[in-house]
């Protein structure tokens, strides 16, 4: 069945009007009256629905069932990316869900091309939401991964941190793929340089901040690639499925 997020409650029993970007959706798929669809509101489970009334803008269903499953990984793994340039940013966050990443920190670090503020930075954050919310339905997860606010590099790094930091390297002696093999799955946060990398101040500031330098590997991996690599290496050693 089709998968639609709606963003507010559902309740069973409950007759809604769908947004028209689903009710368009549903007529492109040519779907007709008792057809069922499945929502999910982000705060977990998902609900089947049928509908009862479509045409070419509106649309409207009953809820019918919930089904309280969940495809979220038993470890939490947040991505704080600094903004690339161009989309990549857009790729990043489509494919970091679809992994199973929670969180997403967007990092203005010294080396961004992009330089995002006021206007255009809300402009972009609403855009990435809707990335989160699309990339959640094409894949199966019911819980929305969070999308925190564009912050500089040396004022977040500073900030405390329940999750473990890692920090991706070229330069680091040990690999991610050693240390997940000789650690239990936890919380962590995976920390990804711009084009170019982070600054070594950076790096220095980060670890004294308690993070750890790992490496991917003996290859140097573009910033839209060490990210998503990264959440697979972990997934690779630490994931039941």
């Amino acid at each position: 069945m089709p998968r639609f997020f709606y963003p507010s409650d559902l309740t069973i029993g409950a007759v809604i009007e769908l947004p028209e970007t689903v009710a368009h959706h549903c007529q492109v798929l040519r779907m007709v009256q008792g057809d069922q669809i499945v929502l999910f509101n982000g705060l977990g489970g998902c609900y089947v629905a049928s509908l009862i009334a479509i045409d070419r803008k509106r649309a409207s269903a009953e809820i019918k069932t919930f089904d309280p499953a969940e495809a979220e990984l038993p470890y939490s793994i947040n991505l704080a990316q600094a903004i690339p340039e161009s989309g990549k940013m857009d790729w990043i966050v489509e494919k970091a869900v679809e992994l199973g990443a929670a969180g997403i920190q967007p990092l203005l670090a010294q080396r961004c091309v992009t330089r995002l503020s006021g206007e255009r930075a809300e402009k972009r954050r609403t855009h990435w939401e809707g990335i989160i919310a699309s990339a959640s339905e094409q894949c199966g997860r019911n819980r929305l991964a969070h999308l925190g606010n564009m912050i500089d590099f040396k004022q977040w790094v500073t900030q405390q941190d329940l999750h473990r930091r890692i920090l991706l390297s070229p330069h680091a002696d040990l690999s991610l793929a050693d240390w997940a093999r000789h650690h239990p799955s936890q919380a962590i946060t995976l920390m990804i340089g711009p084009e170019g990398g982070f600054t070594e101040q950076e790096c220095q500031l980060a670890i004294s901040q308690g993070a750890i330098p790992l490496s991917m590997g003996r290859r140097i991996l573009r910033t839209e690639t060490a990210g998503l690599s990264a959440i697979s290496t972990i997934n690779a050693h630490w994931s039941p499925l």
